[in-house]
């Protein structure tokens, strides 16, 4: 009897055969797309990618993460480059890999963003202007200084509670935690520590400002899902579930030594590129 195969096992086979599919030369701007069983809005998502940004290229990555429809062929019929991981593993594990495969293919930025639709593609350029400009490693969009379609009462408390549980915590003010739309240098990606399969937007904003990186919001819009149903759970599965990992998130980041100051809060590495203008 053979053991399954374990996470770095499954990576470096998706990797190798993402590399041999499309090189390892990627442009300055990837955008990174999780997706699981979302065959009915991935096409209208990729399809809303701009193809450049402030005069640069972009590439849209989007990692399957053990579909059984065809999120696959529709991302690639739209024209994305897809890494097609045969083991549901969780969001955070795919964004993992997402953020890996740009990040050594030579993308200098990475913009996240959901594959079912309820980000607007025209918030890219603005959510990645200000870590162009230099003034910013990591940038997220923020539905409460922006707008959002979405009306369930419960979820728009839970993001004001747990965007002050995370302000009290870091000592930082958000106002949206949980937004997917966000933008960073890509080394950023391979400084912190990433573990959760799921609800990995928190790990991710909590870690960036434990190690000192600048971090802003910008204001965003949150749409209606365009087809398909949230894998995320239920409300309450839900608020339970993010409660575990920012609590976790937090406890680990205070018990980790202090980072050296040349890891964090330095300027962009390609100081030619921030020169470009940004409305």
């Amino acid at each position: 009897m053979t053991s399954p195969e374990t996470p770095v096992d499954i990576d470096a086979a998706a990797m190798a055969e993402f590399t041999s599919e499309y090189g390892s030369d990627l442009p300055p701007v990837a955008i990174v797309i999780a997706a699981y069983n979302e065959e009915r809005s991935i096409g209208a998502t990729v399809n809303g990618i701009p193809a450049v940004v402030d005069g640069m290229e972009t590439a849209t990555i989007v990692v399957v993460d053990g579909s059984t429809d065809r999120t696959a062929a529709e991302a690639r019929k739209a024209g994305a480059m897809v890494c097609d991981v045969p083991a549901n593993r969780g969001q955070g594990a795919a964004l993992r890999l997402g953020y890996r495969l740009a990040r050594e293919s030579g993308a200098r930025y990475i913009v996240t963003t959901d594959a079912d639709g309820q980000y607007d593609p025209a918030d890219i350029k603005r959510v990645l202007a200000p870590v162009l400009r230099g003034e910013a490693d990591f940038a997220t969009g923020s539905r409460v200084l922006g707008r959002q379609e979405t009306h369930d009462r419960v979820r728009r408390l839970g993001v004001h509670v747990f965007a002050f549980l995370i302000s009290r915590f870091t000592g930082q003010r958000i106002t949206d935690t949980s937004f997917g739309l966000r933008a960073m240098r890509a080394e950023v990606t391979g400084a912190v520590t990433l573990t959760q399969p799921q609800y990995q937007s928190s790990e991710l904003l909590i870690g960036v400002i434990s190690r000192g990186f600048r971090v802003v919001e910008v204001p965003a819009t949150m749409r209606l899902r365009a087809a398909g149903t949230t894998k995320k759970g239920g409300n309450l599965v839900y608020g339970y579930r993010y409660s575990r990992v920012v609590l976790g998130t937090w406890l680990r980041e205070r018990r980790r030594p202090a980072s050296s100051p040349s890891s964090a809060g330095s300027a962009p590495s390609s100081p030619e590129r921030v020169s470009a203008k940004t409305k």
